[in-house]
């Protein structure tokens, strides 16, 4: 076992390539508990960075280590009288701080402490690269459309940024489990790419209406069920697309990301629409998720999760690798628009390894 590791860490609040530093520090030593995990692979979500912008929902103590959400790796070593997972064993460890909740170690860096009700067992025919991009964007789609919305087989549900990484997830789940979805995008060029991977419908709204494109699709009956990933315009225009009685959620607010201009932070909603036909507008954010849910259900959604990516119903791309020295150009990669692949750090030679 080393005696110190590397580690990305930020100093202060602002620009990731700013504040982010290669730091060597001692490696952690686990609690009871806890586990010691020698991280393999972890992905830089958008959410990371703009934790590091003070942008985001909740704010980490400073300095921090980056990364808040999710990695695979082995378990090097237990805290004292520690039971259930053994050493060796292959896991992924879920790094998203629970709000309300006690402080979570950072993912970037060779090695970290996570609590063992924090661990997920995963299947050595998982590469790395799927595997540390399990515990997010997978069980974010499966907590919205199964328990925030419960939407049934033959159900129309609305979505918009159909292309982003939830997005793709929601289609794929819902082919799996019979619902009918209608897909908002906002490039021309993404409408084929959406209906190839499964999207019933698609609305582009560069040259298309969305409530009246809605209303063509849905008929007399509305839809009544919508996740919304934009805000914004859009996702007001989602609220008034919905039938009476309709509600959607809003996971994420694409619109107002690198925004300083407080009107571009608004949700502009119709208050007839909401008052008289008495639809609902309401957020959701895993971290609050974890925070008053017990860990024994996490862990059982967790292990749906794995099953349905088991069984080929939910399919996770394979993410681009960076070896934690070139930290700036994977932070580059990540805000470039259209990549559609999920940079990741990789440990151990700057690969994403198959589970071996």
């Amino acid at each position: 076992m080393p005696r110190s590791m590397r580690a990305l860490v930020a100093g202060k609040v602002g620009e990731p390539t700013d504040v982010l530093r290669l730091e060597t520090r001692p490696v952690p030593t686990p609690e009871a508990g806890q586990a010691l995990i020698r991280v393999k692979a972890t992905p830089i979500h958008a959410s990371d960075l703009h934790v590091l912008r003070g942008r985001y929902g909740f704010s980490p103590r400073f300095p921090t280590v980056g990364g808040h959400m999710e990695c695979v790796g082995r378990i090097e070593d237990l805290g004292p009288n520690t039971k259930g997972l053994k050493i060796g064993e292959r896991v992924v460890a879920v790094a998203v701080p629970a709000i309300p909740g006690p402080r979570v170690a950072g993912t970037w860096q060779e090695y970290l402490v996570a609590d063992m009700r924090r661990l997920l067992r995963v299947p050595d025919h998982l590469s790395d690269s799927s595997a540390c991009q399990l515990a997010v964007n997978p069980l974010t789609a499966l907590l919205l459309v199964t328990r925030e919305l419960d939407v049934q087989p033959g159900e129309w549900l609305l979505q918009t940024a159909a292309g982003s990484t939830v997005g793709r997830l929601v289609i794929q789940l819902s082919r799996h489990l019979g619902i009918r979805t209608i897909n908002v995008v906002r490039r021309r060029e993404a409408v084929e790419e959406i209906e190839t991977l499964g999207g019933d419908e698609v609305i582009c709204t560069a040259d298309e209406d969305l409530t009246h494109r809605v209303a063509e699709i849905a008929g007399p009956g509305g839809v009544r069920k919508a996740i919304d990933c934009v805000a914004g315009v859009v996702g007001a225009q989602v609220s008034q697309a919905l039938a009476p009685g309709g509600e959607v959620v809003v996971y994420g607010a694409l619109s107002t990301h690198r925004q300083t201009d407080s009107a571009a932070l608004t949700m502009p909603l119709q208050a007839r629409s909401v008052i008289y036909e008495t639809k609902a507008v309401r957020g959701f954010w895993l971290n609050r998720w974890f925070g008053t849910t017990s860990p024994e259900e996490a862990l059982r959604a967790l292990s749906q999760v794995r099953a349905l990516v088991a069984v080929g119903a939910l399919s996770i791309p394979q993410g681009r690798p960076f070896p934690l020295e070139r930290f700036t150009e994977a932070i580059a990669f990540a805000e470039a628009p259209a990549h559609g692949t999920k940079p990741l750090f990789v440990f151990e030679g700057g690969r994403a390894e198959d589970g071996t």
